[in-house]
C-alpha cells in the first residue's frame, strides 16, 4: 500500500533527523529532505524565530553563498505571516512575481518552488501534564510523531493549517500580505490541520525550489506537512540549546577581563574561546605596585555553570594573592592551592602566574614564573624563540601539599611572552608532544612584522597551529592564549 511506502520514507528521514546533534546540520538536513519527500533538488531553511531573540541564519543545499544572497534580496524564502503553505509553479513566467525576481530565477536555473512556514504549537511539545499519548493500533510512530493510516491515505476535506481559505496560500515571492495577491486556492488533500497561527510559534520557513515548472501533488504536500511537523519539534529543541550554548559562552565571557590593562611599556593581546558547556579556562593580567605587571592563565577541570563559577572564584582569589605577594609567585599558587583545598576538594585546577618587574638597565625586565601543572610559557624575539623550563609541578589539589620551585628570566625589549591553556594542544588533534611542536614552529616562522604586533602575532599562532583558524578549530574545550610585548 502505498501509505506504508509513506511510513518507510518519514521513518528514514525523521531518524536522519534525529541524528543531528548542532542546529546547523539539522536546518542542512532539513533542506536536503526536499528530494525525497516534493522531488525538488535545491533547498533552503531560513530560521527567524518569531520571538526575536535569534539566532537568525539561513542555510542552503544546492546553492552557494552568493546564490542565497540573491535570493535574499527578493525576499525568497519568507512564507507570509498567516500563511503556513507558499508555492510558485513557474517562477521564470507565472503571474504575481516582480521582474527582479525573474531575473533572480533564471540567473540561478530556478523553475519553481514550494515554501512551509515552520512553526511549532506553544512554547512546549509536549501535552501539558508531560505525557506521551498512548500507543494505538491505528497509529504509526516515528522518532515519537504519530501517524495514523487517514493522514496518508488520500483526504478529501482536509485543509492546510489554517481556515482553509484561499488566503493561506500565498505566492511566497513576496515579502509580506500587503504585496501578495490571491494566488491559487490549496489543495483540498493538504497536511492535516493543526493549531491557529495565534496558537503557533514561528520559527522560519522551507523552501525548496525545482529545475522546471512543477507543484507537489497532493501526496507530497501531505508527506511534507507531516515531516515538517516533527522537523519544527526538533529544530526548536535544538534553537533553545543554541541558545543556552550562547547565553552561557556570553556569560562567560562576562566574567573575564573585557579588556587587558595599558601598562607603560607593554602591549598585550589575547584570545579566548569558550567550548560548547562553557569551560573554566581563564586569563588575567592586573598592574601591581611599583610598576609591575601580573600575567596569568589556568583552568579548572570540568565543564559547564560549575566549572565556570568555579573558574571565576580561582581567579578573583588569585588576583587578590598577586597584590599581597605578587613577588614570589611560587607563594601564589601555594595560597591559592590551599583555597582550592578547603573550599573545593573535589576539583583541581593548573595554573601560571608570571610578576613582571619595571624595566631595568637597558630596558630589560625580571619576569619570575610559576606554574603548576600547566603549559610552560613561550618566549619569542628576534634572536630567540623558546619555552620557558617552568618545573614540573602537578596541578592544583592534586597532591596533600603542593610545591614547586619558580624560575626567573630576563625580556628584553621586541621580545614577546607566550602564554596558552591546553585547549590549543588539543584541539590540534595531535599528541601532546607534536603539538607542542606545532606551536613552536608557528612561533619560528613569524616574521618580524608580525612579531612586532602582539594581536597579529596571536593570530598568526592561531591559523598556523590550529587548522582553518580559531572560528574553524571549534572544540569541546575551552582555549586562551594570550601575548604580551615589551618595547
Amino acid at each position: 500500500m502505498s501509505w506504508s511506502c509513506d511510513l518507510s520514507l518519514l521513518h528514514e528521514l525523521t531518524e536522519r533527523l534525529a541524528r543531528t546533534a548542532l542546529l546547523d546540520d539539522a536546518l542542512r538536513e532539513v533542506a536536503l529532505a526536499g528530494g525525497a519527500l516534493v522531488g525538488a533538488r535545491r533547498g533552503l531553511v531560513t530560521l527567524a524565530p518569531a520571538d526575536g531573540l535569534g539566532p537568525d541564519t539561513t542555510v542552503g543545499h544546492g546553492l552557494g553563498h552568493s546564490d542565497l544572497g540573491a535570493l535574499e534580496t527578493v525576499g525568497f524564502g519568507a512564507v507570509p505571516p498567516g500563511a503556513d503553505e507558499a508555492a510558485h509553479p513557474d517562477l521564470r513566467q507565472g503571474p504575481g512575481a516582480r521582474e527582479r525576481h525573474h531575473e533572480v530565477a533564471a540567473q540561478l536555473g530556478l523553475a519553481a518552488a514550494y515554501g512551509l512556514a515552520l512553526a511549532v504549537d506553544g512554547p512546549s511539545a509536549g501535552p501539558e501534564d508531560g505525557t506521551l499519548p498512548s500507543p494505538d493500533s491505528a497509529t504509526s510512530r516515528t522518532n515519537g510523531v504519530a501517524y495514523s493510516a487517514a493522514e496518508l491515505e488520500p483526504a478529501t476535506s482536509a485543509a492546510f493549517p489554517g481556515d482553509g481559505g484561499a488566503e493561506d496560500f500565498h505566492d511566497f515571492s513576496t515579502t509580506g500580505p500587503a504585496a501578495c495577491g490571491p494566488g491559487p486556492a490549496p489543495s483540498t488533500s493538504g497536511p492535516a490541520p493543526c493549531a491557529t497561527e495565534s496558537a503557533r510559534r514561528r520559527l522560519g520557513a522551507v523552501v525548496w525550489f525545482y529545475d522546471e515548472p512543477a507543484e507537489p501533488t497532493p501526496r507530497q504536500r501531505r508527506l511534507a506537512g507531516m515531516y515538517l511537523r516533527y522537523a519544527a519539534e526538533h529544530l526548536a529543541r535544538g534553537l533553545d540549546l543554541a541558545r543556552v550554548r550562547r547565553d552561557a559562552a556570553a556569560l562567560s565571557a562576562e566574567m573575564l577581563p573585557a579588556r587587558l590593562p595599558r601598562v607603560p611599556g607593554v602591549r598585550m593581546a589575547v584570545r579566548h574561546q569558550c567550548g560548547p558547556l562553557g569551560g573554566g579556562d581563564w586569563y588575567d593580567a592586573l598592574p601591581l605596585p611599583e610598576g609591575a605587571l601580573g600575567l596569568a592563565v589556568g583552568g579548572v577541570t570540568g565543564a559547564g555553570p560549575g566549572a565556570v563559577a568555579a573558574r571565576d572564584r580561582l581567579r578573583a582569589s588569585l588576583r587578590a594573592y598577586a597584590v599581597m605577594e605578587g613577588e614570589d609567585p611560587v607563594a601564589v599558587l601555594s595560597d591559592l592551592e590551599l583555597l582550592l583545598r578547603l573550599t573545593e576538594p573535589a576539583r583541581s585546577a593548573t595554573a601560571l602566574f608570571g610578576h613582571v618587574c619595571a624595566p631595568q638597565s637597558a630596558g630589560s625586565r625580571r619576569v619570575t614564573l610559576a606554574g603548576a601543572g600547566h603549559c610552560p610559557p613561550l618566549l619569542v624575539g628576534d634572536h630567540r624563540c623558546e619555552f620557558v623550563e617552568t618545573s614540573l609541578s602537578a596541578p592544583l589539589n592534586m597532591l596533600s601539599c603542593w610545591e614547586a620551585p619558580g624560575v626567573e628570566l630576563r625580556v628584553r625589549p621586541g621580545e614577546s611572552l607566550v602564554l596558552f591553556t591546553d585547549g590549543l594542544l588539543h584541539r590540534t588533534g595531535d599528541s601532546a608532544d607534536r603539538a607542542v611542536a606545532r606551536v613552536h614552529a608557528a612561533a619560528q616562522s613569524a616574521t618580524g612584522a608580525v612579531r612586532e604586533d602582539p594581536g597579529l602575532l596571536a593570530d598568526h599562532l592561531l591559523r598556523t597551529v590550529l587548522p582553518g583558524g580559531l572560528d574553524a578549530a571549534a572544540g569541546a574545550e575551552d582555549l586562551v592564549l594570550m601575548v604580551a610585548r615589551f618595547d
